[in-house]
């Protein structure tokens, strides 16, 4: 049978961070089925693992799906999934390449490819959906448009309007939008909406950190930087730039453990 996992990613706490399922199979399973899967379990992410045959040793093929839609790439469903595997894991994914991770010493440290942008006028349009905010600056990333805002304040008070974040998404075609802002000096905050693949805010979304961290590098200075979700439940990731790779860490608490009977 097929175990399945529920961990909550980016937090040394349990209850806190991102909540990820983990489905580790033993042969592969039809697209069809992990959605429903991933809809029963109604996470923000769930990651399907195929781990039979000795896949260790040659790579474990590695899919995300949200409740309604499969994604390119998720950081904290893999960080759950490196978490209970253990050791090194090298996971092959469709779209994204080969992602290395490894489990030391209650972090997951991860290898991700860093983003690519490009600038976006800051035009009002870009604030309708959150209210009262300041845009900065804003770019687009490979999956998501990203804003800057002058004071992490604004980022932790956002009222947004979940359905105008999706009709943005819709018009520029991404996945969805990051709000971002500086705190202190090496390190930034931000939310993450995207109401369009049926996960309105995420509570810390690793992906995004591509796009973040890739972004704030340069502006901050650094090569190495904390960052905070400033989601309800709230995460922190370790984050160091390095070849056109962001290495992502964090930890993670095991909360649940099963099978799927069917």
């Amino acid at each position: 049978m097929d175990e399945i996992h529920v961990v909550d990613a980016f937090t040394d706490v349990a209850f806190k961070g991102n909540p990820a399922a983990v489905v580790l199979m033993q042969k592969e399973r039809p697209p069809s089925w992990m959605q429903r899967v991933a809809a029963e379990m109604r996470h923000s992410e769930t990651a399907f693992v195929v781990v039979g045959d000795g896949r260790r040793r040659t790579g474990y093929p590695l899919r995300w799906f949200t409740p309604v839609a499969e994604v390119d790439l998720c950081g904290h469903a893999t960080l759950a999934a490196a978490h209970v595997l253990g050791g090194r894991s090298e996971f092959i994914t469709r779209r994204s390449g080969r992602l290395s991770c490894v489990a030391e010493g209650g972090w997951v440290e991860m290898d991700f490819p860093a983003d690519v942008l490009d600038p976006v006028p800051a035009s009002g349009e870009l604030s309708q959906p959150f209210g009262d905010v300041t845009i900065e600056a804003a770019t687009r990333g490979k999956d998501d448009l990203l804003v800057q805002v002058p004071h992490e304040e604004e980022v932790r008070g956002l009222k947004p309007d979940f359905a105008g974040i999706a009709a943005l998404s819709r018009e520029l075609s991404v996945r969805g939008v990051i709000v971002t802002a500086r705190q202190g000096e090496r390190a930034f905050v931000s939310r993450c909406f995207y109401p369009e693949v049926g996960v309105p805010e995420d509570p810390v979304t690793g992906s995004a950190h591509c796009t973040l961290a890739t972004w704030w590098s340069p502006l901050l200075g650094v090569t190495e930087m904390m960052a905070e979700q400033a989601s309800p439940r709230g995460g922190r990731i370790r984050l160091r730039l390095s070849d056109n790779r962001v290495h992502l860490g964090g930890q993670a608490v095991g909360v649940l453990r099963g099978e799927l009977l069917v």
